[in-house]
């Protein structure tokens, strides 16, 4: 193998690996709705958008399940993202943590 070809390798190896690993989180309490839409598996703009005014009306979410609370976001579309969901700056006046029933 040349020296060409193993920079060619190296350098698909390492774009492969940040993009399972580096870009596989949304913060769902700062994401705008093209980024929810496209990181969380079951969400689209519509349901991104709900994301967006839910947290608005009630401050930022303090865990993935708070998530559940959105109307059209149910808890097993949380627990197939659950890998993907980060809830940076959660600290300020968190959103309520009820579970649907």
């Amino acid at each position: 193998m040349n020296f060409k070809t193993l920079l060619a390798t190296l350098a698909l190896g390492l774009a492969l690996s940040f993009s399972a690993f580096g870009a596989g989180t949304v913060d769902i309490n700062s994401a705008d709705a093209p980024t929810l839409a496209a990181g969380l598996n079951g969400v689209g703009m519509k349901k991104a958008e709900a994301i967006i005014a839910y947290r608005e009306a009630n401050g930022p979410f303090a865990d993935a399940d708070a998530l559940a609370n959105v109307k059209g976001i149910g808890e097993k579309t949380v627990e197939h993202n659950r890998e993907s969901i980060s809830v940076g700056n959660a600290t300020a006046t968190p959103a309520a943590k009820t579970s649907k029933k």
